[in-house]
């Protein structure tokens, strides 16, 4: 294991990692908050919504 970080500086490829990891962070919840089930931000108002609109499944 040692052998790779003499390939690469551990500092620029932590510091690139971590960006890489924070970007993909943000996209993550902008892409939940869009979706009206997993906005935390508007409340139940959109969950109740969300969960109306979602037909259930017939009982046999």
């Amino acid at each position: 294991m040692w052998r790779i970080w003499l390939l690469f500086d551990p500092r620029r490829a932590l510091v690139a990692l971590f960006t890489f990891l924070f970007v993909l962070a943000l996209l993550i919840h902008f892409m939940l908050l869009s979706t009206a089930r997993f906005n935390w931000l508007d409340g139940g108002k959109n969950a109740q919504a969300a969960a109306a609109a979602t037909p259930a499944a017939a009982p046999k």
